[in-house]
């Protein structure tokens, strides 16, 4: 039996006023499914992840969480929705007068209305999930842009998300931080049972973790591709999916 779809995105088109940056963009992401949004630099990867979380309005089109159009949704309902989400961008957007501690507490004291000690238990326990046991007093510029990475992304797990976005989230990483942030990546969808959304363009990561991915092709402005990238490089439905996924010009015989 196939896994419902949590997110449908309908005819989705999105522009900066009449210049087109995608047009007529149509896939859903299932329950539970690591689904990343590849494509070259400039397509509209980020873009599309902005429409997804309600940060840009659609030129045309709809996007739909489970059987609400959370397009046409008023700002009340938006906001219930927007609580199952966790979301981090590539630079962490950790703010940098507050301890890592302090950080990752902002979301739950904003959100919640739970005492001062359950949200300092819950704190270190995320932090503790990524691997930051110990640094809950460090500023983000005492500690490294990996560490930083995975603060953010304690930030981002604070109210145990239902959905996860994911911003280029190996960006400025080494390949070692970058295998490793990927690994826990995989950990925190098993145990937190999230589906997510991830915006990249590195290969490795691509390939390891997506259980599908969509191509945003800048040369007709649409999606050209969905499935598993390994498939697609086995059977390349266009060149410039082949290209993408091998960085190579030269499609083998």
């Amino acid at each position: 039996m196939s896994k419902e779809a949590l997110i449908r995105v309908e005819n989705l088109t999105m522009a900066y006023g009449d210049f087109v940056v995608m047009r007529d963009l149509n896939f859903d992401v299932k329950q539970g499914e690591v689904m990343v949004i590849m494509g070259g630099s400039g397509c509209g990867k980020s873009t599309l992840l902005r429409h997804l979380i309600g940060l840009q309005e659609p030129a045309k089109g709809e996007i739909y969480y489970g059987d609400t159009n959370y397009t046409q949704s008023d700002p009340d309902r938006r906001q219930k929705i927007n609580r199952r989400f966790g979301v981090t961008f590539q630079q962490g957007a950790l703010w940098s007068s507050m301890t890592l501690e302090e950080n990752v507490a902002f979301t739950l004291e904003e959100y919640t209305n739970l005492p001062p000690e359950e949200i300092q238990s819950l704190v270190r326990s995320k932090l503790s999930l990524v691997g930051l046991r110990g640094f809950e007093q460090y500023y983000p510029a005492e500690i490294s842009g990996g560490m930083r990475k995975r603060a953010g992304l304690a930030r981002a797990i604070a109210l145990d998300p239902d959905i996860l976005f994911f911003d280029e989230p190996s960006a400025g990483l080494d390949p070692l931080s970058s295998k490793r942030l990927d690994q826990l990546i995989m950990e925190l969808r098993d145990s937190l049972g999230a589906t997510i959304v991830i915006v990249t363009h590195e290969l490795e990561s691509i390939f390891d973790i997506s259980d599908r991915a969509i191509f945003l092709d800048t040369s007709v402005r649409t999606i050209t591709a969905i499935g598993h990238p390994k498939a697609m490089l086995k059977d390349p439905p266009n060149e410039n999916v082949y290209r993408f996924l091998s960085r190579d010009a030269t499609k083998p015989a």
